[in-house]
């Protein structure tokens, strides 16, 4: 088959494609496409439509919906190439947002204008009512981070779209997104990290507390410890798995980012590890083939998988009963994290802890928590300059 370009505007061509003729009528047969774009975009795509036109692989992009697209990417994609928990956030945000939203749109005709359209629109009243329809008064926007997210899943479907062929140039590339406030971490001082040890000893949320203020370990990955993962004798745990709840119920995954980790642990950990071990070995003897021998560290006390969704809330009911009202299970990572900051510990360690992909995420999460950090830096150069100036300096006879 052959084909042609068309020159519409600086950045709009149309791709022609030659169809012979009509069999019956005789009449010359053309398929028009435009395609947005400066002239290496138009001939890829003009070569694209003409390969699969060749090869039986063509699909009319004009009758493929965005709301379809999206569905198939879900299906085809998402669901293989990211977790369990992921899929299902992706599944809201398009179904509940963007599909209402742009769904409609044929996904060739799909402009940013339409996209930035809906950002606008999510930000000023995007948060979806619970229940009876709320009056227009009472309708909220979603928040910066929350519209960011729809962005990136956006720009990441469409991203696929165009390795797929079936887009051109992504739209969502020309598009603003919003800018997130920073959010200040609550991380809990040393004192708030004894007072809640203190308390909670005794009690079950004792030794995922002592885990988290020693280690910065999640709250997946923490309900997920065996004592297969522990060396008391060394002091070190592999975190290797996390739980996860989805609707489908209790899984186990990878730790994020898809890496085994080491944890050096502290010896109050090891201590307490020790005892609890003790403990839970007494508690199996005593409910015998009642108990569910899972190897966990972090349990009921049958043995049975501890829900992360009815953890965090009976963790933050013990904090609200002992005077700390404000803080979270995740906010013992943070206290973690900002304490191994002001005691000098190399960023890179504290990275390998935590198990985040860069030291400058790190830094970029955490930073902020060393509002000394700038006057040490200019101390420093101001002793390195004032040294270097006095030996420049020509002595005075």
């Amino acid at each position: 088959m052959k084909g042609s370009l068309i020159k519409r505007s600086p950045c709009s061509w149309s791709a022609v494609i030659e169809l012979g003729r009509d069999p019956i009528t005789g009449k010359r047969r053309q398929k028009w496409y435009t395609v947005a774009g400066n002239k290496k975009d138009a001939q890829r795509e003009l070569t694209r439509l003409l390969h699969s036109l060749d090869t039986g692989c063509y699909v009319d992009p004009t009758k493929l919906t965005v709301r379809d697209y999206l569905e198939k990417w879900l299906a085809d994609y998402a669901k293989t190439n990211v977790g369990a928990k992921t899929f299902h956030r992706y599944q809201e945000i398009v179904r509940l947002h963007l599909v209402p939203a742009l769904g409609a749109y044929p996904l060739n005709k799909l402009q940013p204008l339409n996209i930035q359209s809906y950002y606008t629109h999510a930000l000023e009243a995007g948060r979806l009512p619970k229940g009876p329809k709320n009056p227009p008064e009472e309708k909220r926007g979603l928040s910066e981070q929350t519209v960011l997210h729809h962005h990136r899943v956006l720009h990441d479907a469409l991203h696929r779209a165009v390795r797929w062929q079936l887009l051109v140039t992504n739209p969502v590339d020309r598009v603003e997104p919003p800018r997130p406030r920073r959010k200040e971490v609550n991380a809990p001082d040393e004192s708030q990290a004894a007072r809640l040890l203190a308390m909670a000893e005794g009690t079950p949320l004792y030794i995922p507390a002592v885990l988290a203020v020693c280690t910065g370990a999640r709250r997946g990955e923490i309900l997920a410890i065996r004592w297969s993962d522990l060396d008391l004798e060394t002091g070190v745990l592999m975190v290797r798995r996390s739980l996860q709840q989805t609707p489908e119920g209790l899984s186990f995954k990878e730790p994020k980012n898809g890496r085994v980790r080491r944890i050096d642990l502290p010896a109050l950990a090891v201590e307490a590890l020790k005892l609890h071990r003790g403990e839970e070995r007494k508690q199996k003897e005593l409910l015998g083939e009642s108990y569910q021998d899972l190897d966990l560290v972090c349990c009921h006390e049958d043995g049975s998988l501890w829900r992360p969704e009815s953890f965090s809330p009976a963790f933050s009911k013990f904090a609200r009963l002992i005077g700390l009202k404000s803080l979270r299970y995740h906010d013992l990572r943070h206290g973690h994290a900002s304490q191994l900051l002001k005691a000098g510990i190399h960023v890179k360690a504290i990275s390998e802890r935590l198990g985040h992909a860069t030291c400058a995420f790190t830094l970029d999460v955490y930073g902020h928590l060393l509002p000394g950090i700038q006057q040490e830096a200019a101390r420093k150069v101001d002793a390195a300059l004032r040294y270097a100036l006095e030996k420049e300096r020509p002595t005075v006879a």
